[in-house]
């Protein structure tokens, strides 16, 4: 056996874990400590426990599906969210590279978690000590091949430690089925389940390790994914060596199973009665926006709701993160060099309900005769709607999309928010490149200001929304980032809406109905709703669940997984051009008023999904000795 790589990542454990954990993981820092002494010596192993938690696929503020996991610096800014119905980048919103990949670093994760779990007998430690470090291995061995198998099926499953050797072929491990890799995943939940503790010495650290609550939570989101890969196969079915060996695909009679498995999982921590949402009953909409809003600048204040966080620190080192400099508004750059990269689309906004319409999708509407119109943008003989501010046709909007959206005439750190596509002249023609446009004395600026660093939008940089939105979800207002590695926003990577909607849909979708289910599932949906500033309850369907899901769940990377795992990819993005909303200062009438129009994101081009990449292509097939996805 040996350990040669573990002092090299030993330095990154301790510094990643020192603020954020208890006195189990408070071990002294060292520059360098002998690989064989880490895994003999008690702090050694927490250390070494420590590290592994910051490898886990944890799709947080910094997973990015180019770069990976743990990525910072230049990297763009490229999320899930960007990536599936949610958003667009603004700097390449033609992006259309599905990577996503995890094959390597996910077995370099295995082998270490196989490596802790061969010493725990030998530590000189208490038995409940040894209980739970062996509960938080199986816990992030269920969390390492559910991101395998999310993203390439079946996998070998290698659950020992290989000891290394010149045999080669000795080291090959042939790939199990699908359905073999998943039930792997649930039952390694179920013995984190097991050895877990409730909780940890103090609230804090509670929610920043594994508990056996982190692990139900794990198995709700694992099992409804299993359960919709077997349901909708057949809508994407593929073809191949690794299709007829069942290394990708699953039986639609055996997504009965996975459902009941994430109803258990979901019941068991909705009855434990230890969970509930963040101030789920607010006096009205206004008060539902800021409750919202501060819950994910500071998950910690949300004890009832969060399950699992994973936290940020310190400024400056790989404790801390760039979603501010990155995503903030232009206006409020205060010199970071990069700006509104996630650029919320129109399709995302027409989801959110309006108060005086229950139970429905909102779509804005910007004509006068009531219809959605298309995304044809702006046509001089079309009556529109007229407002005279740039925000009014947002009026009875759910609170969430205030909450997690920055739109035109937003206030935004003590800021308007200008965000405008064009001027319409008297005469009715439009102006959307950079000019001036002198009436009656007053002079319109295309963009809405004079200079770019007064406005935000649609003047075609990188640093300026292309959709009219930027988001606003997880955005600290009350600092300034004027460099990289200033945010240190933690990320709720579990939480109890989450179950919520995961336990709705798994009823929904199997038609469960024994242990009152369904009222449940009901109350479910609602309590998310009314915790959102609604007050009139809707019914249980498989489209409001799945609104329900999308809005709440929104920019926290759950939507991408929900298109792949619903099998629903390949038909939404089918020559789809993601769209935008433009405001216009129209000046045609007595008085200059806004208009909006529904168009394409200007610069982008229509995306497609090949079927293939439901599963992720294998890398070094030649050596590993595995069969291939599908690739056709």
């Amino acid at each position: 056996m040996k350990y040669h790589h573990i002092s090299s990542i030993f330095c990154g454990a301790l510094l990643a874990f020192s603020t954020s954990c208890s006195d189990f993981l408070d071990v002294t820092p060292r520059n360098k400590i002998p690989g064989d002494a880490v895994l003999s010596d008690p702090n050694g192993v927490k250390a070494f426990l420590a590290n592994l938690y910051y490898q886990a696929p944890i799709e947080d503020h910094v997973y990015f599906p180019r770069e990976g996991f743990n990525a910072r610096g230049n990297t763009g800014f490229l999320s899930l969210a960007q990536y599936g119905m949610e958003a667009i980048h603004s700097e390449w919103p033609n992006w259309n590279e599905y990577k996503n990949d995890w094959w390597e670093k996910g077995y370099k994760l295995n082998r270490s978690i196989n490596i802790l779990i061969q010493s725990i007998p030998t530590l000189n430690m208490a038995d409940k000590e040894k209980q739970v470090l062996a509960g938080e291995a199986a816990f992030l061995r269920a969390y390492t091949y559910f991101a395998l198998a999310k993203r390439y099926g079946g996998v070998p499953l290698i659950l020992d430690n290989q000891d290394f050797t010149n045999d080669f072929e000795m080291l090959k491990v042939p790939r199990s089925t699908e359905k073999e890799t998943w039930d792997l995943v649930l039952s390694e939940c179920d013995r984190a389940i097991e050895l877990l503790p409730e909780e940890h010495a103090n609230g804090d650290e509670s929610k920043r390790r594994a508990t056996k609550w982190a692990a139900y939570a794990l198995k709700s989101r694992a099992a409804l994914h299993a359960a919709s890969v077997a349901k909708y196969w057949n809508n994407a079915p593929l073809s191949g060596e690794a299709v007829s060996l069942k290394f990708v695909g699953m039986e639609a009679s055996q997504a009965a199973a996975y459902y009941k498995a994430c109803i258990d999982a979901s019941m068991a921590l909705i009855s434990s009665g230890r969970f509930s949402l963040y101030k789920a009953s607010p006096a009205n909409p206004a008060e539902a926006i800021k409750n919202y809003q501060e819950m994910f600048v500071d998950p910690s204040i949300a004890s009832s709701e969060a399950i699992l966080i994973k936290g940020y620190a310190q400024v400056g080192n790989d404790l801390s993160h760039d979603l501010d400099g990155w995503n903030g508004p232009n206006q409020t750059g205060e010199g970071f060099p990069h700006r509104g990269r996630t650029n919320p689309i129109l399709e995302m906004v027409d989801l959110y309900e309006s108060y005086d319409n229950p139970g429905h999708a909102s779509p804005v509407v910007t004509t006068a005769d009531g219809q959605v119109s298309s995304a044809e943008g702006y046509k001089e003989g079309v009556a529109y709607r007229h407002f005279d501010s740039p925000d009014e046709i947002f009026k009875n909007k759910d609170a969430r999309f205030f909450a997690s959206i920055i739109y035109p005439n937003a206030t935004w750190k003590n800021q308007t928010i200008v965000i405008n596509g064009g001027i319409v002249k008297p005469d009715g023609s439009l102006i959307d490149s950079r000019t001036s446009f002198e009436h009656e004395g007053i002079t319109y600026f295309t963009y809405g200001k004079e200079q770019p660093n007064q406005y935000s939008g649609f003047d075609g940089s990188a640093d300026m929304t292309r959709t009219g939105f930027l988001m606003r979800k997880f955005l600290n207002e009350n600092m300034r980032f004027t460099t990289w590695l200033q945010s240190t926003t933690d990320y709720m990577d579990m939480r109890y809406a989450e179950v919520l909607l995961n336990f709705a849909e798994a009823v929904v979708e199997s038609g469960y109905t024994q242990e009152n289910a369904v009222s449940l599932a009901t109350k479910a949906i609602n309590d998310i709703r009314f915790r959102a500033g609604h007050t009139v309850a809707i019914t249980l369907n498989l489209e409001n669940v799945l609104r329900e899901r999308t809005v709440e769940l929104a920019f926290e990377n759950k939507n991408f997984w929900d298109l792949i795992r619903r099998r629903t990819f390949h038909t939404t993005f089918k020559n789809k051009i993601k769209e935008a909303l433009v405001p216009l200062i129209d000046l045609r009438g007595n008085k200059p008023q806004y208009i909006y129009v529904r168009k394409n994101v200007a610069g982008s081009n229509s995306q497609n999904f090949p079927e293939k990449d439901y599963y992720r292509h294998i890398p070094n097939v030649a050596g590993n000795g595995v069969v291939q996805n599908p690739q056709q």
